[in-house]
């Protein structure tokens, strides 16, 4: 987005990670800032929003893409481990779409990316916190877009399939170990391979760009055909 023009407010719950991914864009010549923010906090999540908003003026993209992964049947998962993925996987995005979309309703619209996952349009097994919550933020998604397209206020949602990042450390433990999740990927999605973070990245830049004009409520699968 920094590449095409935007300036990008990079948050993360460690303050350092959000910080260097801010500089490697200005490192670049773009234009980035950063802060730290856990967005299960719903006051620093609402002032984040409000304070980035007051800075630049307006705010005219969203991507809430914060997310937890909990493995586990419904005998594994506590009912801690529940409550620890909604309120990440799903809570976070109703409290910061809810602080942004009076501000894109005001300055004429704005996009807004919801990361839910593939496992959203699918049954992960022995993920039933994860599943569930991934599909819950798609139908949320939706919901937001029925009552928003008459003030131009887009929300699609971002549905990722296996990028090798960390975030995978709960298929991994579920499946047994890493070699049998690279296996998984090299036998069960039809392209045979992990996703790019480019590749994901480019179906982020389509949705907040105006490329995506016409699109809202969409659930874009982004995932080699593993949920084919």
């Amino acid at each position: 987005m920094a590449r095409c023009g935007a300036h990008v407010v990079v948050t993360d719950k460690s303050g350092k990670l959000a910080a260097n991914t801010a500089a490697a864009i200005a490192e670049e010549g773009f234009k980035a800032s950063s802060l730290p923010l856990d967005v299960t906090d719903d006051g620093a999540l609402q002032a984040a929003i409000e304070d980035t908003i007051k800075k630049h003026g307006r705010l005219d993209v969203l991507h809430s893409h914060a997310g937890i992964q909990i493995e586990g049947t419904l005998e594994e998962v506590s009912p801690e481990g529940m409550d620890a993925s909604w309120a990440l996987n799903v809570r976070s995005h109703f409290i910061a779409s809810r602080a942004v979309v009076g501000q894109m309703k005001k300055q004429g619209g704005g996009s807004v990316i919801i990361t839910s996952s593939n496992s959203g349009v699918q049954f992960d097994r022995e993920m039933i916190a994860y599943a569930t919550t991934k599909h819950a933020v798609i139908a949320m998604t939706r919901q937001m877009a029925a009552d928003y397209a008459k003030h131009h206020v887009r929300f699609n949602s971002l549905c990722p399939g296996f990028v090798d990042t960390p975030f995978n450390a709960g298929f991994e433990i579920q499946m047994g170990g890493r070699a049998a999740l690279e296996s998984y990927i090299s036998t069960n999605i039809p392209m045979g391979r992990w996703a790019s973070t480019d590749e994901i990245s480019d179906a982020i830049v389509f949705l907040a760009s105006d490329m995506s004009s016409f699109m809202t409520g969409h659930a874009l699968v982004v995932d080699g055909g593993e949920s084919i």
